[in-house]
């Protein structure tokens, strides 16, 4: 770790720019009194050289306002009066040059058109080297200004996809519990109402207080998920049997939140509902390598039911097809997630019962929440790390 932190050369552009303006003309103006001092030239020569190099220092300060209010426009205007500025610079600094090496040259047969035009290329090449890499580095800079902009939109987009998918649950639930609390109420049985009652606002209140979009770790998913379970209990009682088998290795890790509900919301609208016996529903979450795999099947009649699949069908990454709302929503949210890195595959045996097979990266979360028993008719399993895991529906 480095005991400090970083900061971006480009971060302020301001003093980036002033930084590099005396990097480069101090290292112009060094490199030139080498070269000086190397030809044989005299100390004093050393003058001329610190005024070419203030001089060539003030004339791109003035070339930075210009180019400024030019790299904007259009590309037309922005390279032809970049042409017509960089001559008129070019021609200043010569000027300036030019007429110092006249008075330093006072016996000097040569003209001071002679001495401009001999400073001109040098004056040329630096001015223009340092009008391309003023476009360069602003160009460079615009450019990461758009992508950072971008990614900041891919974000909040993502973010509100996430948002929306997670808050669309089927409403058939919400409709169905208020129902049945209404039909308690007139047949005055107020304590089961009131039980389900509080129930419901429980369920109600941990989906809105959750983060939309977040994650959190599998123990408190299943916490929810018993939650919108012992609502469903108190109407279909011993119809609905539920059995939850949790690695140890597994509870801890990090799943985007209510991911379950509409896996089990889908088992006992088409499982427990239309069977006089009902259905068991059976969750399993384990840890394969760096994977995290959740598996949701019911005892129900499958695909011969009009639920949504046929057969076993695979949902790897963006192959996935819709089948149906509640299926499609936690497709849509995994590929929001975690793109091609993830698993969706449905299996519907023909002896019948449904299987969906969740495999993300396994992530762990920061703080792991205490997995109390379910209640109801609910059994868990706790298994250990070392044992191989199968899972029979």
């Amino acid at each position: 770790m480095l005991p400090f932190r970083p900061i971006p050369f480009f971060a302020d552009k301001n003093r980036a720019f002033w930084r590099l303006q005396f990097i480069g003309w101090g290292g112009a103006f060094l490199l030139r009194a080498i070269t000086s001092i190397a030809n044989g030239k005299p100390l004093s020569f050393l003058v001329l050289v610190l005024i070419a190099s203030i001089a060539g220092f003030s004339v791109t300060l003035v070339l930075s306002v210009i180019y400024g209010k030019l790299i904007r426009r259009r590309p037309l205007v922005t390279w032809g009066v970049t042409a017509l500025a960089l001559a008129a610079a070019v021609g200043i600094s010569a000027f300036i040059n030019g007429w110092t090496l006249s008075l330093y040259q006072a016996d000097s047969q040569s003209s001071f058109a002679q001495l401009v035009i001999g400073v001109f290329y040098i004056d040329l090449t630096l001015l223009g080297a340092w009008s391309a890499l003023y476009y360069a580095i602003n160009y460079y800079l615009q450019v990461e200004e758009q992508a950072d902009r971008l990614e900041r939109l891919e974000a909040q987009a993502t973010s509100a996809q996430l948002a929306m998918l997670r808050y669309q649950l089927n409403p058939h639930f919400l409709f169905n519990t208020l129902n049945s609390i209404s039909t308690l109420v007139l047949l005055k049985q107020t304590e089961p109402a009131n039980a389900m009652l509080t129930r419901l606002s429980s369920f109600l209140r941990h989906t809105l207080v959750s983060q939309p979009g977040g994650k959190v770790s599998v123990a408190q998913e299943i916490e929810t998920l018993k939650l919108y379970l012992d609502i469903e209990r108190m109407r279909f009682e011993e119809r609905l049997r539920t059995h939850f088998r949790i690695d140890p290795a597994a509870a801890g890790a990090q799943i985007p939140s209510l991911l379950l509900q509409p896996l089990v919301e889908n088992a006992i609208k088409y499982a427990v509902s239309p069977q006089e016996e009902g259905a068991r529903i059976s969750i399993l979450a384990q840890a394969i390598g760096p994977h995290l795999r959740v598996t949701v099947s019911d005892t129900g009649p499958g695909a011969q039911a009009g639920r949504p699949g046929e057969g076993a069908q695979s949902y790897l990454g963006t192959q996935a097809v819709s089948t149906g709302v509640g299926l499609a929503n936690i497709r849509n949210r995994l590929q929001q997630a975690y793109g091609e890195d993830h698993r969706f595959e449905i299996r519907t045996p023909p002896e019948g019962g449904f299987t969906v097979i969740v495999e993300i990266p396994l992530e762990e979360a920061e703080k792991d929440e205490p997995f109390s028993k379910p209640t109801g008719q609910t059994s868990v399993t706790a298994m250990p790390r070392s044992r191989a895991l199968g899972f029979d529906a």
